[in-house]
């Protein structure tokens, strides 16, 4: 391999991804075959979807149906976490006890969407399950009644169009979760993760967190570097591409998120790729009708342009230098998810896991040269620089000069270690 004037880092290790995740609204157009695909074609050699427990039904039984799911599909290796939607006593003192034990050591939470959200009380007694076996759990902080207030108000006045999803989901509701989730972690002594934080007002929160020595980590993603709630309000319905949650907010929280990464407040870097087609029956514009967007789902894709995002606006723009870039996108998800070292590095003993970057390529994101199976981008004409060349999955080029020659079937289901908590 000539390598002349590329940079070798290690393998992105996506650790917030949906595919082909049963759910009771929209259907997810990508599987394991082409999200790991699109995957590799943008430097990330890993991947951690979630096996999402539906309410009514047995952790355990969700994590096998998950691995039906993923069997002979994905060409990249990959772990599960699990999401917690019904917190039996058999649950809690029985099946998440014993799938730690086997290496499911994360598990997502959620403090709104009505099929998934768990009570306060039940937050606590995952969070003592997460204490007493070693777990990390991941938290999308969002305040359920207030969100469901606004919406009551906004849909009672008309007020249906995608826009008014933003409206509906202001920094406060965030700001008002991420604190009674930290206030969980500190009674119950246990660290956890704030997945997806979207601005300032959130940061604020975690910052204040910091300083009181508790050990809360923290994500972020591109939508909130590079898409504004504006971006819901362009041509009529297409603003329906942009719905996800928490929703975008406007240039002055993408710079709070800037400095946030650039401070170290942040821990991991990840897509959260939720792949919903938007001329799709089971899509945001089902059947070519406009809905409430209230009913939109919620998500966007972006396993394929993550690194070089983050990259461009960080590491070229000058924001964040190369060490935290991999920290941010490799390193420390790897860490905080118990694949280290055997993912996220490169040294003796770790998988060959690569991506070889020409830091000096320019790119125009469009949508037509992406690997995954959505009908788009939400960041369609945006130039970057920077992009990997080739990728390296266990040694095997899985993908050059945005062509895909990875095999599906090839990745290995990995199970995980404890967290490292003190990365």
């Amino acid at each position: 391999i000539d390598a002349r004037g590329l940079l070798a880092l290690p393998g992105g290790v996506d650790a917030h991804c949906h595919l082909d995740q049963p759910q009771e609204v929209g259907r997810m157009a990508d599987d394991f075959e082409s999200g790991s695909r699109s995957a590799a074609c943008g430097g990330t050699t890993t991947i951690i979807p979630f096996a999402a427990q539906m309410k009514g039904q047995s952790l355990r039984a969700a994590v096998e149906d998950y691995h039906r799911r993923a069997a002979d599909k994905s060409c990249l290796d990959y772990a599960f976490h699990m999401i917690v939607t019904d917190p039996t006593p058999q649950v809690l003192a029985q099946e998440l006890p014993s799938l730690i034990q086997e290496g499911y050591t994360s598990f997502k939470v959620y403090m709104t969407y009505d099929d998934l959200k768990l009570n306060d009380r039940q937050i606590l007694d995952v969070l003592d399950v997460a204490h007493q076996h070693g777990a990390l759990v991941m938290v999308h902080a969002e305040n359920s009644d207030c969100i469901g207030w606004l919406t009551d108000r906004l849909t009672g006045d008309g007020r249906t169009a995608p826009k008014y999803h933003a409206v509906s989901r202001p920094q406060a509701v965030e700001r008002e979760a991420t604190h009674r989730a930290i206030t969980f972690s500190e009674l119950v002594d246990v660290p956890i993760l704030i997945v997806h934080v979207s601005g300032g007002e959130a940061i604020e929160q975690i910052r204040w967190a910091h300083g009181r020595g508790l050990r809360i980590f923290a994500e972020t993603c591109p939508q909130y570097l590079y898409l504004t709630a504006a971006d819901l309000d362009v041509d009529g319905y297409e603003g329906a591409k942009c719905v996800c949650s928490p929703p975008p907010r406007d240039p002055a929280n993408q710079e709070a998120v800037w400095r946030a990464l650039a401070n170290n407040v942040f821990s991991v870097f990840s897509s959260d790729h939720a792949p919903y087609s938007y001329d799709d029956p089971d899509g945001k514009k089902p059947g070519g009708h406009e809905q409430h967007f209230h009913h939109i789902p919620n998500g966007i894709p972006g396993l394929e342009t993550r690194l070089p995002l983050l990259f461009s606006g960080g590491v070229v723009g000058g924001r964040i230098s190369i060490h935290q870039f991999v920290a941010l996108t490799a390193t420390q998800p790897a860490k905080l998810y118990g694949l280290y070292p055997r993912k996220g590095s490169i040294m003796v003993g770790a998988d060959a896991d690569i991506a070889l970057w020409d830091p000096a390529l320019q790119v125009t994101i469009r949508n037509q040269h992406l690997h995954h199976n959505v009908d788009y981008t939400p960041y369609e004409g945006i130039d970057v620089t920077g992009w990997p060349v080739m990728t390296f999955s266990r040694g095997r080029l899985v993908s050059k000069s945005f062509d895909f020659l990875g095999q599906a079937g090839a990745g290995q289901f990995m199970r995980c270690g404890k967290p490292i908590v003190s990365i």
